[in-house]
């Protein structure tokens, strides 16, 4: 057979990475379809399976499992390489991959990213979006976006600037009804919107006043897990929620929205960029994580 190519290459660590065909494509930016041909090829042309497909489920065969142990590292420095090159370059150009959490996306989209690529039309950027955590090296992203608490301790992090706040809000009307909580502890009477984690745990409403710190496992009808639609349901009278102030302040200030405990809500520390030290940045990384530390010293001046 002909060598395998260097998107087959990918293709076969994506799906391995991501567990579907249409996970793996969306982060390649490739039809279902065209990964599947791709994967066809290559497997005809190695005459073995490397991956074992029901209409359920991926895993990869003892072959692709070997292949993939010996291919993932070779395209990491393969990788390592080509940024090495790229970093040479005087102006930017090419695509820079961001892995974020939807949240933290929505933060940098316009000031940040829509900006950078004004000031750089030759550059492209990829941003894909997911609650969980992942291994930005593994998985070929050149930046993160996370706050700053879940950078991991390997990586290098950029602050953002901007501190996060959480607020606790209810409507009108529900207070009207149901009354308002006065301290943390008062939340347990209420119909309360509970959130879960991306990694499938309930998130415990964190407090904090004069140095007292209070966690409360709140209760109520509803369980969900994307702020949006946190939203619509405290818009609808639902309950009470806890969301990040950004998301709903428009809300608050209109009067949609009515903010309780905010003594107890303190700023914490806010987003970062994190990259891993040890890999060459391309001249376009640099770039962006250049105009990120501009746009942060405007945000705290």
């Amino acid at each position: 057979m002909e060598h395998a190519n260097l998107k087959e290459l990918e293709a076969v660590i994506a799906i391995a990475r991501r567990g579907t065909f249409r996970s793996a494509a969306i982060g390649l930016g490739m039809s279902t379809t065209a990964l599947s041909y791709t994967i066809g090829r290559l497997e005809a042309g190695l005459g073995v399976r490397l991956f074992n497909r029901t209409t359920r489920s991926v895993s990869l065969t003892d072959a692709g499992r070997l292949f993939v142990q010996q291919v993932a590292p070779s395209l990491q420095d393969l990788y390592a390489a080509l940024d090495s090159v790229r970093s040479h370059r005087e102006t930017p150009s090419g695509t820079i991959r961001i892995n974020a959490a939807p949240f933290a996306a929505r933060a940098i989209i316009s000031p940040l990213v829509l900006e950078f690529l004004r000031r750089y039309p030759d550059m492209n950027v990829d941003v894909v979006t997911e609650g969980k955590m992942v291994d930005i090296v593994k998985d070929g992203f050149d930046l993160g976006v996370r706050v700053a608490g879940l950078v991991p301790s390997d990586m290098i992090a950029v602050s953002l600037g901007r501190p996060q706040r959480h607020a606790v809000v209810g409507s009108p009307a529900y207070f009207e009804r149901h009354g308002k909580p006065m301290v943390p502890p008062d939340l347990l009477q209420h119909k309360c919107i509970r959130v879960r984690l991306p990694d499938g745990p309930l998130f415990r409403w964190r407090f904090e006043k004069d140095g007292e710190q209070v966690q409360i496992d709140v209760r109520g009808p509803i369980t969900l897990d994307e702020a949006s639609l946190v939203r619509t349901a405290l818009l609808e009278n639902t309950g009470v929620g806890y969301i990040f102030e950004r998301d709903v302040f428009p809300d608050i200030e209109a009067g949609h929205l009515v903010r309780v405990l905010a003594d107890w809500t303190p700023p914490y520390p806010g987003l970062c960029l994190y990259y891993p030290g040890r890999r060459n940045l391309s001249a376009g990384v640099r770039a962006f994580l250049d105009l990120a530390r501009e746009l942060a010293r405007r945000t705290t001046a």
